[in-house]
């Protein structure tokens, strides 16, 4: 039975990760849309599977690595084929090393905040964490038609930066929404309101896995805390 709970969480880890690599092939296949919903699906199970595992009462080092390993894929390889798709690309051979470098800085990211995960603070993050850099250049891409270019490539270079930097980021751990839900409900607002005003475009049907999922989640977390606090009460 608790090689069965224990599967859970890796099971969402290893979804987080397989919505990464499916991102990388839409997007080479010029299907940028359903790429960058793969990218915010792979950030509600990333906001899953930590918890998931607490509250099984699972946690362990190889779910700790594991999720290391997706996230490089979601959120540092995924985010950077779509932005050498939309803004690198016509600079060749350039525009490949450039939009290697994401994954590369996330990559660092990761293995530092590893190492210095016990004497980190609960109340904030050093660096912007991959999930959220990733993210914010999903969205960036998303919106491509109605940003300059240069705006994504001054984002991609401060995001690259700000990762490896000291500087303190409020983790959000206090709020009662999944980690980073903020900044999914933003990217799947914006996107809805894309989709419908640029009906000439394909619709991108992965929208339908998206929101049940993170509705359903939404709602999981809001009964779970309503219950936490009349615990308290009682």
């Amino acid at each position: 039975m608790l090689v069965l709970r224990a599967a859970i969480p890796n099971a969402f880890t290893l979804s987080n990760l397989l919505c990464g690599f499916l991102s990388i092939l839409f997007a080479a296949n010029g299907d940028y849309r359903n790429a960058g919903i793969l990218v915010l699906i792979g950030m509600m199970l990333d906001s899953m599977d930590g918890r998931i595992a607490r509250m099984l009462k699972v946690q362990s080092e190889m779910g700790k690595e594991l999720d290391s390993l997706a996230d490089i894929v979601t959120f540092g390889v995924a985010p950077a084929v779509l932005v050498y798709y939309y803004s690198f690309a016509i600079y060749g051979f350039t525009g490949m090393f450039v939009a290697g470098l994401f994954p590369l800085f996330g990559a660092y990211r990761l293995a530092r905040f590893n190492i210095n995960a016990s004497k980190s603070s609960m109340n904030y993050f050093r660096g912007v964490p991959i999930t959220a850099a990733g993210g914010i250049l999903t969205l960036l891409t998303l919106i491509h038609d109605w940003i300059p270019n240069i705006v994504i490539s001054v984002s991609f270079t401060a995001l690259c930066f700000l990762m490896v930097s000291r500087i303190r980021i409020p983790s959000l751990k206090s709020i009662p929404l999944p980690k980073y839900g903020t900044l999914v409900t933003v990217f799947l607002g914006i996107i809805i309101i894309l989709i419908f005003k640029t009906k000439h475009q394909e619709f991108p049907y992965f929208i339908y896995i998206a929101i049940p999922l993170y509705i359903a989640y939404i709602s999981y977390q809001f009964m779970k805390n309503k219950h936490l606090k009349q615990d308290k009460l009682n």
